[in-house]
């Protein structure tokens, strides 16, 4: 039986490999957007072509709660079910804690935490129905937090403990499970060749990772994790053994 996957920030970095290794698993692809229609579109047209009818678009605000209830809906009623949400998009950017607004706070809880909780939430009835599973992707920083980011740490942190305390409501029919990624892709704003040697040495496997890798870890949750729920996979190369 195909399964069918939402994945949110789909169109593009980590979003995108996680969704072409999936649909070459055989999963049908919803694949969320919310400003990268272009980028969404297109990759949504690739996974068609490679095998027809099996990926669709959908846009949604997440920082708004009736597009949420609204996306959850839609994604249901694409092909009439759903076994899994991987709750992937997400603001970054700094917030000097001299400089934080009341905006960023919100923006920044607002998709990396309060949009997978209220779509977890939506989509929880079908999830239990297809005993289905949640993956969250959160980030290295949610322990100790990254400096100069303080409220995306925060937000992070919080999508890990939001893991375990939804491993608990929603077992034992759906498992939820969190994958926290060290240095995979460098920010898409400045970051200076000095910056990146001096993370790099800090890792022990001697190099940044790739988006592959956290595509093959949500493959993992999905597939191979019947008994695994309520945890966080850190696919960090080792590099939080020196924070």
């Amino acid at each position: 039986m195909q399964k069918i996957v939402l994945i949110t920030g789909a169109a593009r970095r980590i979003g995108a490999v996680c969704s072409r290794l999936l649909h070459q698993q055989g999963f049908k692809m919803i694949l969320h957007y919310r400003s990268s229609g272009d980028d969404a579109r297109s990759l949504c047209a690739e996974l068609n072509d490679l095998r027809p009818d099996s990926a669709v678009a959908l846009s949604g605000n997440l920082l708004d709660i009736q597009a949420i209830n609204a996306l959850a809906k839609e994604a249901v009623t694409v092909w009439g079910a759903l076994d899994v949400l991987v709750n992937n998009a997400s603001s970054f950017y700094p917030t000097p804690l001299d400089t934080v607004t009341e905006i960023a706070w919100e923006d920044l809880l607002g998709t990396n935490l309060k949009a997978p909780f209220f779509l977890a939430k939506a989509l929880l009835p079908e999830l239990r129905r297809r005993q289905g599973c949640i993956v969250n992707i959160a980030d290295i920083h949610a322990e100790r937090g990254l400096e100069g980011y303080p409220v995306y740490s925060i937000a992070k942190a919080g999508l890990v403990a939001m893991t375990k305390v939804l491993a608990k409501e929603c077992g034992p029919d759906v498992r939820v499970n969190t994958i926290s990624p060290g240095a995979i892709l460098w920010p898409e704003h400045d970051s200076s060749e000095t910056e990146q040697k001096n993370i790099i040495e800090k890792i022990p496997l001697g190099h940044c990772g790739k988006p592959e890798d956290i595509a093959r870890t949500v493959k993992f949750l999905i597939q191979d994790a019947d008994y695994i729920t309520g945890q966080e996979i850190k696919v960090d190369g080792g590099r939080t053994l020196f924070c």
